[in-house]
């Protein structure tokens, strides 16, 4: 248990709590970090806004990518080969080639904690195909994805906390991480957070700070995100002079419920779901003539844009398109996607087996986040070396770039990227902690102040702009300006339009001043984290003229020299977007595996 005292050098009286490792975020990565830290005996605390099986990490769906080779043949230079193409390379090829390498164990290690993954005749764990997982690089379809039914993300978020529970990790729920505390030498320290329930604000002082908090996929207007995915983690980084890696790419699921933007698995398509236009056309075929439907998600949703754009859609405003499952049977849909019949009848109406599912590209997935390596330790550039740690600092999960997903990731390799990041990261601590690397460091005299004065203006401003009509004018103006398509003038307009409701956003006010359960303050706080991630979005994809993964621009266009529009003599490299005068900086792809006996993927054109 962390003891709790006063900290007398601040001017207002903040109760500390000191332990080894403070993590933020309990969804899967924060969870296993916490398993990671809590069974080699360090004194942990994890913070979350929401009941740790309530985090967004319940809601994926599909499965978790592992060349296990249960179903089909596979091997994890195929999962490796595929995940270079797919991130378009500019994933790291050392990063990916640990993730894939690590996965068979992630996965048997979570098997053994109890998860109940669905079976095999044979009785090993069921695998599913999915978008861009490929064997013998790229020949057919591979089976690689460990799924329980459509609900693996929950099986495994339940499977994690019930052995946190039994590591005795230290739970904090409902409680917001506000700012990184940082000395001057620039180690992190902790965490400032805010009780949501009481609205007091303690400081969680510490000699590891891990942030999982997650994606920022609520920057736009149509998410497939829980309201929860504000970029908290980001937005303390960004304030905090930690730089934004790659923010400029963006996953659009190809199947959101149309009208609603719930997340309709991808493991629909892979247990053999065929998306149609109003012609009932299976129009992947003319798009991806080799794996069609399960062609990778920036490929899909491209495609489905381009069918609506050019009048094929369906309905009377033809703005979406049809997922078809109704030659499955009903018993393999209820047996594999029965999660997916549920939310089909309660949010489109449609019940799958007799009809097929309104769908359109829904805003899913950051690939970008705060800079990484494989160890989970966050980097960053100083004195010429790109990749320096930040003492005391590490992140893993959605908000961290590892940059095993480079400018595009494949379906799955997130609840994998979880696993393996998450207790990469929590096994970097515990080897800092034995090497005697962390110790705990002195506050400075002002650690709370900074978050102090951000609640004191909140509680104090009289006039200004309402948060919710600052977040919507946030999410309209990303929606329109770095969509799936991105056209030059458009973010030269969107950069204008998103510093202006950033200027918008120092001025919020919120109307109740009660501290007991005041959701406009956490509301109000969350958007402050979620300008940042917009402001590094924008400007980073306004500045990438080129077409990558997800990044496609209409004046970067397909030529033999440019592949896709992909200009690898200029734009093979990473973003860093600094948040104190929005400032670029770049930094190169690591093109070279971790292993020195691995041959690297080769760049070439990328065809599904």
């Amino acid at each position: 248990m962390g003891h709790t005292d006063s900290l007398e050098a601040l001017s207002v009286n903040v109760a500390k709590r000191t332990f080894d490792a403070v993590i933020v975020g309990a969804g899967g990565a924060g969870l296993r970090a916490a398993l990671q830290l809590s069974e080699a005996g360090l004194k942990t605390a994890v913070l979350t806004k929401v009941f740790p099986t309530r985090s967004h990490t319940v809601a994926a769906q599909g499965g978790v990518a592992a060349s296990l080779g249960n179903s089909t043949e596979d091997h994890w230079h195929w999962h490796m080969y595929d995940t270079v193409k797919g991130s378009d390379w500019l994933g790291d090829q050392d990063s990916i080639e640990f993730m894939v390498r690590k996965a068979n164990e992630v996965v048997i290690e979570l098997e053994h904690y109890g998860m109940p993954f669905d079976r095999t005749d044979a009785g090993k764990i069921y695998q599913r195909p999915f978008g861009g997982h490929s064997m013998n690089y790229g020949k057919a379809p591979v089976m690689r994805s460990c799924a329980a039914a459509d609900r693996t993300g929950h099986a495994m978020l339940h499977a994690l906390y019930q052995r946190n529970v039994r590591a005795h990790t230290q739970f904090f729920v409902e409680w917001m991480a506000l700012d990184l505390i940082r000395d001057a030498a620039g180690n992190v320290l902790g965490v400032t957070a805010l009780e949501l329930e009481t609205g007091e604000v303690s400081i969680f002082h510490a000699k590891a700070t891990v942030f999982a908090t997650g994606g920022a996929g609520r920057i736009f207007y149509s998410s497939t995100n829980a309201f929860t995915n504000t970029g908290d983690g980001l937005g303390m980084a960004a304030r905090a002079g930690i730089p934004l890696e790659d923010m400029e790419f963006w996953q659009f699921h190809p199947t959101g419920v149309a009208g609603a933007g719930v997340l309709i698995t991808e493991g629909v398509r892979g247990e053999g779901g065929i998306l149609r236009n109003s012609g009932g056309e299976r129009f992947m075929e003319r798009y991806a003539p080799n794996l069609k439907d399960l062609a990778s998600r920036d490929v899909v949703s491209r495609s489905m844009v381009t069918e609506i754009n050019e009048g094929r859609g369906c309905g009377p405003h033809k703005d979406h398109l049809l997922l078809d499952i109704t030659h499955l049977s009903p018993e393999v849909i209820m047996k594999r996607l029965p999660g997916i019949r549920e939310i089909s009848i309660r949010f489109a109406g449609v019940d799958p087996i007799k009809a097929p599912i309104p769908v359109v590209p829904t805003a899913h997935y950051q690939m970008g986040g705060i800079p990484t390596n494989f160890h989970g330790q966050v980097i960053v550039p100083k004195d010429g070396n790109l990749r320096t740690p930040v003492p005391g600092f590490y992140a893993a999960g959605e908000c961290g770039c590892a940059s095993v997903h480079g400018a595009n990731r494949l379906g799955t390799n997130s609840l994998l990227d979880l696993l393996v990041f998450g207790k990469s990261a929590g096994e970097s601590v515990v080897a800092d902690f034995k090497s005697g690397d962390l110790s705990l460091k002195p506050l400075p005299a002002d650690a709370a102040e900074f978050s102090l004065a951000r609640l004191a203006r909140l509680e104090s401003q009289q006039e200004g702009y309402a948060v919710a009509d600052t977040r919507l004018a946030m999410q309209r103006v990303m929606q329109k300006h770095a969509g799936v398509f991105r056209f030059n003038d458009l973010l030269k307009e969107g950069v204008a339009a998103i510093l202006k409701v950033a200027e918008a956003a120092k001025s919020t006010i919120i109307n109740d001043k009660s501290r007991v359960w005041n959701t406009a303050r956490q509301d109000a706080l969350e958007l402050d984290n979620q300008i940042e991630v917009a402001k590094a979005t924008m400007i980073s994809a306004e500045a990438r003229k080129e077409s990558r993964g997800a990044h496609v621009r209409d004046d970067a266009p397909d030529t033999p020299e440019h592949p896709n529009g992909r200009d690898d003599q200029n734009w093979l490299k990473h973003t860093l977007w600094y948040s104190a005068d929005n400032h670029l900086e770049y930094k190169p792809v690591q093109l070279k595996p971790m292993s020195d006996d691995v041959e690297p993927i080769a760049l070439a054109k990328r065809t599904y």
